[in-house]
């Protein structure tokens, strides 16, 4: 089974990413349980989603105790309490113009700085990053199929189908080489 834990500040996006990488994970068959943490109902507030896969029916009904995978829309939210659920193994995709390095303070992490902001300005969406860091957290976890991730995006993008899915490849395609370079080293 993995887990998978996505936070963001209300309003980014991060619920709706939720909901999108659930929706491709059980489009391709397998069993998928999703759960959202709301803080205050406005804007700006931390929110978290989280998702369990499997190919297995999921019986685990509790909050993820150890992530395979993070995804943090907001590089503020990155802090030792969120990590708590992380160890040496578990992928840090983070919403940032940084390097890794300026994360050194956390300890021995797999961080991939992914900037969604910039890749959303290349492809005309603006602010949206959900889309890009979607597409990063493909890369990185190797799956769901980036086709049936932006298949997905196509139909629930409200607006910008076509740049959604552009972002969308595109940082899977950074995040894919992001690995492989990790794999060298």
């Amino acid at each position: 089974m993995q887990e998978i834990i996505i936070v963001g500040r209300g309003g980014q996006g991060a619920q709706t990413a939720g909901n999108q990488l659930a929706q491709a994970f059980f489009d391709e068959g397998q069993y998928v349980q999703s759960f959202a943490t709301y803080g205050g109902a406005r804007r700006g507030t931390p929110v978290s989603s989280s998702i369990r896969v499997d190919d297995q029916p999921v019986q685990l009904r509790c909050n993820i105790q150890r992530a395979d995978a993070i995804l943090c829309f907001d590089s503020s939210l990155l802090d030792a309490d969120l990590l708590k659920v992380a160890d040496e193994n578990t992928w840090v995709v983070v919403n940032t113009s940084k390097p890794a390095e300026a994360f050194a303070h956390l300890g021995e992490r797999r961080i991939v700085p992914i900037d969604g902001r910039a890749i959303a300005i290349r492809f005309e969406m603006g602010k949206v990053v959900n889309s890009a860091l979607l597409g990063a957290m493909a890369g990185i976890l190797g799956q769901p199929h980036i086709d049936t991730l932006c298949d997905v995006i196509e139909q629930t993008a409200p607006s910008r189908k076509e740049q959604n899915v552009a972002a969308c490849r595109h940082a899977y395609a950074v995040a894919r080489e992001a690995v492989a370079q990790e794999s060298v080293a």
